[in-house]
């Protein structure tokens, strides 16, 4: 990076913003839809060279191929999500292989305590109540979560806690040098992810000398790496499609003596076997 207003980097100058062991990571997108594959596969090949970050937390709203690659290794801690999987493809298999083996914890969420827990983060409160989960079995799967009485009607209410990641990556089809960053119409959380995380990369599509309007300001971005193709396997519309062959070979290779092979072709295929990440 050079000047404070060109926020352009190297996929190497982005990983060194998420070195540190115990880091939550938060990855944009919608479960097989404008994922930031090349990013969590330049860090799984990190971590297979160096043996860091460690212990890293991931948040989602929903979870898919881009947190299975680096669960596989045993490089996270715990994952925050609504759901893990893979749609039409099945199950997650190491997101759930390692939560059966008691491997990974899993933070249980839904779409409500992510979005209470988003909007306290806004708000800069630590917590924001809302009426969901009362009357279900979800506060005991979720000790952290409080319970609290409204001070003007008594009735008893959630509080949600902040949701505040230490990093957020988010794929987007284009961003100009300053961090301004388009991301289409299925938004998902991202921008709200932007507004709330400590730090954001962006890997891009395509990156121009300035945009004439953004889905997230450059000014919360931290980083931006041209990153074509960056969203592959999963979908990057209008880009390019899902690769369903490419998954079911994830699927199927999964816990065979070719999964690793299969890494490695990936790695070829977002250029990222060289000294780049």
């Amino acid at each position: 990076m050079t000047d404070n207003w060109d926020k352009r980097a190297t996929m190497q100058q982005a990983l060194a913003m998420v070195q540190a062991p115990g880091q939550s990571i938060a990855f944009g997108g919608v479960t097989l839809y404008r994922r930031p594959m090349a990013f969590a596969l330049a860090l799984l090949r990190h971590y297979q060279e160096t043996n860091e970050p460690q212990r890293i937390t991931l948040m989602s709203i929903t979870a898919g191929l881009e947190s299975d690659v680096l669960i596989q290794p045993g490089m996270v801690r715990a994952i925050r999500t609504c759901y893990a999987g893979l749609e039409v493809f099945g199950l997650a298999p190491h997101f759930t292989r390692a939560v059966s083996e008691g491997d990974l914890q899993m933070i249980e969420e839904t779409e409500s305590s992510f979005a209470y827990g988003l909007r306290a983060a806004l708000a800069g409160v630590g917590y924001m109540p809302s009426s969901a989960w009362q009357g279900t079995d979800l506060l005991e799967l979720r000790p952290d979560v409080k319970t609290v009485e409204d001070p003007y009607t008594g009735e008893k209410l959630t509080a949600f806690p902040a949701i505040q990641p230490d990093i957020a990556v988010i794929h987007a089809i284009e961003a100009d040098r300053e961090g301004n960053s388009r991301i289409g119409m299925n938004q998902g959380i991202d921008r709200e992810l932007a507004l709330v995380a400590d730090k954001v990369i962006i890997t891009a599509e395509v990156i121009v000398d300035k945009l004439a309007q953004a889905d997230i300001i450059g000014t919360v971005v931290d980083a931006v790496v041209h990153t074509p193709e960056g969203a592959w396997p999963t979908s990057c519309h209008p880009k390019y499609p899902l690769d369903g062959h490419a998954v079911l070979d994830f699927t199927e290779k999964s816990f065979t003596d070719d999964y690793a092979h299969l890494i490695e072709a990936w790695l070829e295929h977002h250029d990222l076997n060289g000294t780049a990440c």
